[in-house]
């Protein structure tokens, strides 16, 4: 049973309108003794230039994707200034998702590992995200980095059909607690070997 709390903060800068219950002060008493309540958090954070077409398909998924027990931020080129929140709440999961360039067909996406980042990163960030990603592990349970084929990069705002049909496929997996689902990044030599 979970106790009934008066503090009930909104949580500032995420999402707008979600509150956040703060139970650092709850405790349960049916058993006889005070304990702390553990409140899982799984978050996700967006990231991209949503000025430059499909750059902005972390930042589309950001501001799409809603399920429960998960926090969602759009963190537009800067996600390094994101790196308090993240600190803050310890995530069990924290997935970041970029436009990276895998070399597959628009949409499509893979979960890269992250010595294999700056071989896909378009570069629109003002820090290298294996470098992020290094420093968010020691305030998450388990840090994933997915990547999705852009389509079109230029000056433009909106994201590609191909790409929106991507993301949508991205976020039903995430809802539905499928990331294992998610096929992992190999590496261009290893993909044209086999032909993938």
């Amino acid at each position: 049973m979970v106790p009934e709390c008066q503090n009930w903060p909104p949580f500032p800068a995420l999402i707008p309108g979600l509150q956040v219950p703060d139970f650092s002060s709850c405790h349960d008493n049916i058993i006889g003794k005070s304990s702390r309540v553990m409140v899982i958090v799984r978050m996700l954070l967006g990231i991209g230039n949503n000025l430059h077409g499909d750059d902005g398909i972390g930042n589309y998924i950001a501001s799409r994707f809603r399920a429960r027990g998960w926090i969602s931020l759009d963190c537009g080129t800067m996600p390094e200034n994101f790196t308090a929140v993240v600190r803050r709440h310890h995530p069990e999961v924290l997935v970041l998702v970029d436009a990276t360039d895998l070399g597959l067909g628009p949409g499509e996406f893979r979960s890269v590992g992250e010595d294999q980042i700056e071989e896909v990163s378009i570069g629109t960030h003002n820090l290298p995200l294996s470098f992020l990603i290094r420093y968010l592990a020691e305030s998450a349970g388990q840090v994933i980095f997915i990547g999705i084929q852009p389509g079109h990069l230029g000056e433009s705002e909106g994201i590609s059909p191909a790409v929106t049909a991507g993301a949508e496929q991205f976020i039903a997996l995430l809802a539905q607690n499928r990331i294992p689902e998610i096929k992992s990044f190999k590496g261009r030599e290893k993909r044209d070997e086999r032909g993938d």
